[in-house]
């Protein structure tokens, strides 16, 4: 119970959206990554370190049966939503949804696509809030999907990172998002679990609906207009925020096509 709070998993995920929504988003981009890494971590050590092979043989059936749970609560709860902070809280149960597909097999690959997910996931969705919280700061808005509409006119940098981002946490390559369900699927179907893997993809292509709308909002909606009508001025980015967004957008794409590094990197955090 106490790691499902932590990971945000079903049934205890109900806090989630409420903490994404009304804490600063610098706070909830924390959050979102920090906190689900941390509990990640602890829970594959008590599940495979302190429970050995009595995981594989008692608790295997009942992560996989919350994984899918998890997952498919996340995703369509996040169909629904018109906030967009809500809606990461929202897609953020569904990622531990797919993470723990990668728990499951209780195998050195399964570990091994977890950090690999969790990595790649850490990158895609501090982008995600950076570009959250510089239309926050400085329009005002940036909660609601409409305050998207016709961001590529106000601030194209804003826009194609925001994209980019979109559609690597919807899993499409050949971006890094796409390697990381990858491999904790991959890891599902090498331990005759397939049925899993394919609940995953089902998933991940339910979740393109709410991950690409944001992209038609900002590409193929007119400019969002303030309360008085007149249409939203142009964004200014600050250098920090600039250079957040190129670093995570590199990442995302870099490893995306060339994502050798980053699995040795997880090879090494594993094996030293």
């Amino acid at each position: 119970v106490g790691f499902s709070f932590k990971i945000a998993a079903v049934p205890f995920q109900w806090w989630t959206p409420d903490v994404y929504q009304g804490a600063p988003t610098s706070v909830t981009a924390f959050m979102s990554v920090g906190a689900k890494a941390a509990g990640f971590a602890a829970l594959m050590r008590v599940l495979m370190v302190s429970f050995g092979d009595a995981f594989t043989a008692d608790w295997q059936l009942a992560v996989a049966v919350l994984a899918v749970i998890t997952m498919t609560v996340g995703n369509i709860a996040a169909l629904a939503q018109k906030d967009v902070k809500r809606m990461l809280a929202y897609s953020s149960i569904a990622h531990a949804g797919y993470i723990l597909v990668g728990v499951v097999p209780g195998t050195i690959e399964g570990v091994q696509a977890v950090l690999f997910y969790l990595l790649s996931y850490t990158f895609m969705n501090i982008g995600a809030f950076a570009v959250i919280a510089v239309l926050e700061r400085r329009s005002q808005v940036g909660s609601n999907i409409k305050d998207y509409a016709g961001l590529a006119t106000r601030s194209p940098l804003l826009a194609l990172a925001m994209m980019l981002f979109m559609i690597s946490l919807t899993g499409i390559p050949p971006f890094i998002g796409f390697w990381g369900k990858l491999y904790v699927f991959r890891a599902a179907v090498e331990a005759n679990m397939s049925w899993l893997a394919v609940v995953g993809m089902i998933n991940s292509a339910i979740s393109a609906f709410y991950y690409l709308g944001v992209v038609v909002q900002m590409y193929m909606r007119p400019v969002a207009t303030e309360e008085d009508g007149d249409v939203a001025p142009a964004l200014r980015i600050s250098a920090p925020v600039v250079v957040t967004l190129v670093v995570t957008a590199i990442v995302t794409i870099l490893f995306g096509v060339w994502p050798t590094p980053l699995v040795n990197l997880t090879s090494l955090a594993m094996f030293g």
